[in-house]
Parts: C-alpha cells; structure tokens; sequence
C-alpha cells in the first residue's frame, strides 16, 4: 500500500517514542530490551531518511527538536489507540455488556432473542438491568439501553430506534366466549397504571379506537407483564403493544381482537450513554440490538 512506502521503519518509530518519553537512549533501551547503540543506530537511521534531526545530543542530556515533538506526540497518541483496541479484542471474550430496559421489554422482546445473541457471541457475557423508572445513563449503569419515548435524549445517543402501534388482544379462548362483534362494555378490560407519560391506558385508547361506551376496567396492573399475562390467562381484553406482543401472536396465546389499531407517537431507542465505554463487545451488542430491532 502507498502508505507503507512513506513511512519509515516501525522498529524505529517505536524507538523514538520510547526515547522521547524517557528523555534518555539508555533508558529507552532498557524498556525496550535492547542496546543503547541499537537505539542509536534506528534514530540515526530514522534522521537520515526524513531528513531531519531529531535530537540535539548535549553532554549527558539530549534534546528534541520540534520535528522530533511532532513526531513523537502522533506516536504516542497512535500507539495509545492501537493498544485499545488489542485490549479490547483480547477482552471481549471475558466481557460483560449490561443492557437496561424496562421490565415487560427486557421480559417480552429481549429475553426470547438473547438466545440468538449468546449463539453468535459466545464469549460475551449479558448482564440485563430491567426497571421501569428512567434509566439514567450518566450513572455509568448500563452500556446500551432501550428507551421508549420521542428523541433527543440529553444523556445518550441513539443508535436505532423503531415505532409501534397498539391492537387490543386477548387469549383465543376468550375470543371464542365473547359475542361476536366490536369490543362493548360487556367485555372485561385490562389496563396498566404506569408512571411513563408516553404510556397509553384504555382511558387514553376509547376515542382513538372509536369506542363510546363507558370506561370501567375489570383489571389493573402496575406492571404490564401481568397484564399481558392476565390476557393470555382468558381474564379479559388488554392493550397489545405489538414490540412487546408480537412473540405471543405468533405462537397463538394472543390474538387481536379485531383489526382495530391506533399508532403510537413515541419509539424504542436504542441508546448508548454520551460517554459510553466502546469495546467490541458493546459494539456487537450494539450492531445486534439494531439489527434485531429493525427485523
């Protein structure tokens, strides 16, 4: 490649940065293992093909020239970033990426997919922080989170994101018991109480889903797993979010009621922390939330 023709010998380079650093050719070849007339030798070499002096020698002390600062300060800021990134390809077998989402995401989407993410990383470990306050990203909590709400984020950086729309659903059995017809008020309803603004409720969902009648939940939930949970059991009607209900319409123990739907304004993000820790193994975790999220 062009590139290696115009630099000079690494052996070379990587002695001027060890000189420059410890101020001293004996120093330097001691870190490095070798002589001090080898070091010598490689920065006379290094002078006589750039043309320029990198040292001024004065009794018992050297000193840089400018080209030699110039020099020296890419080096190291160079040999910095390389060794980065080996310790993180050496790591990543051992590391450990935290994912944080809130429980009926970590519980619906995410944990039936982990599967597929260990079978292709098998050396990463997955650590899951599910809850279903704001995770704060500043804390240094969680490597990547999936948030839903509407972008920006003042503490991360979204990396994917996905929207959703909401169908009532229940189990096939309570389908079949129910009359036929539009949901009505003789129908049990499910909701959730959730914190979470972007959340909706059935009081939220009635006018959007043309519905006139009467709100009067038969259930409530704080969490939305036993919401959906409660559905799948035959107890009633609840708000399917599709994201989150998609696994359990597809292995039949939901069903939408009818082909009623509402979108939803908010997204899930996948985000990373403004100051996040880049290893390959968040990197991968990364790539495959995206992925997965798009799919």
């Amino acid at each position: 490649m062009l590139f290696r023709k115009r630099l000079p010998s690494l052996t070379s380079l990587i002695m001027l940065e060890a000189v420059l650093r410890r101020k001293s050719f004996t120093t330097a070849a001691g870190e490095l293992g070798v002589t001090q007339a080898a070091v010598s030798r490689q920065i006379g070499i290094l002078e006589e093909e750039l043309g320029e002096l990198m040292f001024v020698r004065k009794h018992r002390a050297i000193e840089p020239t400018p080209a030699c600062i110039l020099l020296g300060t890419t080096l190291a800021q160079s040999f910095a970033n390389i060794s980065d990134v080996i310790h993180s390809i050496r790591s990543s077998s051992q590391d450990v990426v935290t994912i944080g989402a809130t429980v009926a995401f970590s519980s619906f989407w995410l944990l039936p997919r982990l599967p597929d993410f260990r079978a292709q990383n098998p050396g990463i470990q997955i650590r899951v922080v599910s809850q279903d306050s704001k995770i704060d990203l500043d804390e240094g909590q969680v490597d990547v989170a999936i948030r839903f709400g509407i972008p920006p984020f003042n503490d991360g950086t979204v990396i994917a994101s996905r929207g959703d729309s909401i169908t009532p659903v229940c189990s096939p059995d309570y389908l079949e018991r129910r009359a036929p017809g539009p949901l009505s008020n003789t129908d049990d309803l499910i909701d959730t109480e959730a914190e979470e603004r972007s959340w909706l409720t059935w009081s939220h969902c009635m006018a959007r889903l043309g519905l006139g009648f009467p709100f009067k939940p038969s259930l409530r939930f704080n969490h939305y797993t036993e919401t959906i949970s409660a559905a799948r059991a035959g107890q009633g009607v609840a708000l399917g979010w599709g994201v989150l209900v998609q696994t359990f319409l597809d292995d039949g123990s939901l069903v939408a009621l009818d082909d009623s739907s509402i979108a939803v304004e908010g997204r899930y993000n996948v985000l990373v922390p403004l100051k996040s820790r880049r290893t390959v193994a968040v990197d991968r975790a990364c790539s495959w939330l995206t992925a997965s999220l798009h799919g």
